[in-house]
């Protein structure tokens, strides 16, 4: 099993961005998503040194705790704290779960097509992070 945590407010991977070169048209990541991947990729180096990425098939587990903003009252940031209130604001699960699988390709496990089980959610905290938990399935 490896188990880490990144730190801070969870972020999506952003949409691809396009750019013309003459006749080509080049395709890139934006450079906010960029730097939060490689985030996520130093926090996944730190956890695998010094063994190779895993060869077998995946179970993934995120969980996004996302800061409660500060603009809410009292009663409602308790109301978010203690479960009352969910999370449905951005970031969207499947994009921080993207980028979080891209990141971790060839330090966690050679490629993302080895995850065959992904468990996402996200729940209100006074610590924001990303807690992400990596089980091999054996047969």
């Amino acid at each position: 099993m490896i188990e880490f945590k990144v730190p801070g407010e969870p972020k999506g991977k952003g949409r691809p961005r396009f750019s013309r070169v003459g006749k080509f048209t080049k395709t890139y990541t934006d450079a906010k998503t960029k730097m939060y991947e490689e985030k996520i990729a130093s926090a996944a180096r730190l956890q695998m040194y010094p063994h190779e990425p895993l060869e077998t098939p995946l179970n993934v587990t995120l969980e996004l705790h996302v800061g409660v903003p500060v603009s809410y009252s009292k009663k409602r940031r308790y109301a978010c704290l203690t479960g009352e209130e969910w999370p449905t604001k951005k970031p969207d699960i499947d994009n921080v779960a993207k980028a979080f699988l891209d990141a971790m390709n060839g330090i966690v496990y050679r490629d993302d097509v080895q995850v065959i089980r992904l468990y996402v959610s996200k729940t209100y905290s006074i610590d924001p992070h990303v807690h992400i938990t990596v089980h091999e399935v054996l047969p």
